[in-house]
């Protein structure tokens, strides 16, 4: 008579099921985690119902966040935010319209969370995405187009003003932002790398998002050589925006 396990038990059997409620468990952990921001959800009819599924939001846990970033907690109670943006009828569930520049108003394809207020940083702790006339360590290559000096032209054909530096990430060396200077006011403002297409026989850096007016809007930095996680989402929000708001034909149905 053998004594081994196999003899009476059906070992790969056995092992499927422990996978099944391992995998099963996994499901419900990584659920419930990912309601610790967004949920419950808010009802648009007063907030008579939560909103909340199954699983249930989970209790609170503190994280430590790097660089002495201090701690937060989720889930947490959040003040509601005020959408800047009115009911086109006066019914729940009615379509909204941005109040004022659509493109500042924060709504829509303009929207951007409240962020950070510090920079991202490598992680080192210093700053990651730098001028290059802070990074001097960084350069173009030789067979790439230097933006710097080139003109940005707006969609609509209209110069919007001329490239001043380039803003590099220290951690995934690569371009992030053109930095220019603004024909109109000649205020210095960020063009997100992923945005430009370059001319390079002509000279010139086309953008399709905004027109060369919308240029002057664009949020400007709080300081000339560090862009915060803010001022990022911020920056990239306005030419979101102008994909859908720059004119109003953008906005109309296709059909």
């Amino acid at each position: 008579m053998s004594a081994a396990i196999t003899s009476y038990i059906d070992v790969a059997q056995l092992v499927l099921y422990v996978f099944w409620f391992f995998f099963a468990g996994l499901i419900f952990y990584l659920h419930r985690e990912n309601k610790r921001e967004g949920y419950p959800l808010e009802s648009t009819r007063g907030g008579r119902v939560k909103i909340e599924g199954f699983p249930a939001v989970p209790k609170p846990k503190t994280y430590v966040l790097p660089h002495n970033g201090g701690t937060v907690m989720a889930p947490r109670v959040e003040a509601p935010e005020t959408v800047n943006a009115t009911p086109a009828q006066p019914f729940s569930g009615a379509p909204l319209i941005p109040n004022g520049d659509p493109m500042l108003s924060g709504f829509g394809p303009a929207a951007s969370p409240d962020r950070a207020k510090h920079p991202d940083l490598t992680f080192e702790g210093a700053p990651k995405i730098v001028p290059m006339r802070v990074a001097t360590e960084f350069s173009i290559a030789e067979k790439d187009p230097d933006p710097r000096g080139m003109t940005v032209i707006g969609f609509d054909g209209e110069v919007g003003g001329t490239v001043t530096d380039v803003w590099v990430d220290r951690a995934e060396p690569q371009i992030r932002y053109l930095e220019m200077k603004v024909a109109k006011g000649g205020k210095q403002v960020l063009l997100p790398i992923n945005l430009a297409r370059f001319d390079k026989k002509n000279g010139q850096v086309k953008v399709k998002s905004i027109m060369g007016k919308h240029f002057v809007n664009v949020p400007t930095l709080a300081k000339p050589d560090q862009v915060t996680l803010y001022e990022e989402d911020k920056i990239c929000a306005y030419y979101a925006g102008g994909h859908f708001y720059a004119t109003a034909d953008r906005s109309e149905p296709l059909l």
